[in-house]
């Protein structure tokens, strides 16, 4: 996942638009980039679009990011959108375990009711001091349903003040969320950067997330997938290990979860897999 771009639901017109882009994984947002006035529309929209087979069958990633769990739209939200064809949950405002299992709690009843039989994952956003502090906790919380952490640079630096031209700062914050994934054994994801117009910045904190063994990085407007998909380009050994995960998947078609290089391999690993290789004209 070098590249993973966020999609209003308020804009289905670019639905499709997006699907046939170059990012590997799209993220449509019930949350941040819609008014509470729009969150109905929003989210029929986007539930419509999930289920369609041009997204179930392509190599993207699906995510859908959810409303907060103590929000007033959560569990409408689950209810429109966890089905089949959703690869992940992004869960906002998440700041403890505790809450993390709640929501896990909430996800599941909601599977079983709409007929789920592959578990979704849970992309878990980390943006305020407290998630950062508990970020490894967050993580193992509800393992292994929860896939990986996505840094929220944004509220968690405006909110205290913090500097983010201070490429410091920046660091200091990537690399606590790192460490955390890695305690708990899952991806970390580089967040959001806001100034359109500032190919270099995005470029700066793409490169160090990459350095600091992200997984990729969001990307707010199509014009930064380019630069997203460049700075976290495949080394040849990651190639070679998609192509076992690929062959592995091809061999066993009928098995949801298999091992390849002694790790547990499910369906985003296998999308993952097959978009680094589709990425390089490797399919």
């Amino acid at each position: 996942m070098r590249s993973k771009l966020f999609v209003p639901g308020t804009r289905p017109e670019l639905f499709a638009k997006a699907l046939a882009g170059e990012a590997d994984a799209l993220s449509f947002d019930l949350e941040d980039a819609v008014a509470p006035e729009r969150k109905g529309d929003a989210r029929a929209a986007v539930a419509q679009f999930v289920g369609c087979e041009a997204l179930v069958t392509s190599a993207k990633l699906t995510i859908v990011r959810v409303n907060a769990p103590d929000s007033p739209w959560f569990a409408d939200d689950l209810a429109a959108v966890v089905k089949p064809g959703v690869d992940l949950l992004n869960l906002p405002k998440i700041e403890t375990a505790d809450a993390l299992r709640d929501a896990v709690a909430r996800v599941e009843a909601v599977e079983a009711d709409n007929g789920v039989e592959w578990p979704i994952g849970l992309l878990i956003n980390i943006e305020t001091p407290r998630a950062l502090a508990a970020a490894a906790q967050i993580a193992a919380a509800a393992h292994p349903r929860v896939a990986g952490l996505q840094l929220g640079l944004g509220d968690l630096f405006e909110s205290e003040g913090v500097d983010r031209r201070d490429r410091a700062n920046v660091h200091a914050a990537m690399f606590a969320l790192r460490m955390a994934a890695a305690q708990a054994g899952v991806f970390a994801l580089d967040g959001a950067y806001p100034d359109l117009q500032d190919d270099e910045g995005y470029r700066a904190e793409a490169e160090m997330a990459r350095r600091l063994g992200f997984l990729g990085k969001t990307c707010v407007h199509p014009r930064q997938i380019a630069l997203a998909n460049a700075a976290f380009a495949a080394t040849e050994a990651e190639l070679a290990a998609a192509q076992r995960i690929v062959d592995a998947a091809a061999q066993a078609p009928e098995r949801g979860v298999f091992v390849v290089d002694g790790r547990m391999i499910d369906l985003p690993f296998l999308k993952r897999a097959q978009a680094l290789l589709a990425a390089k004209g490797r399919a």
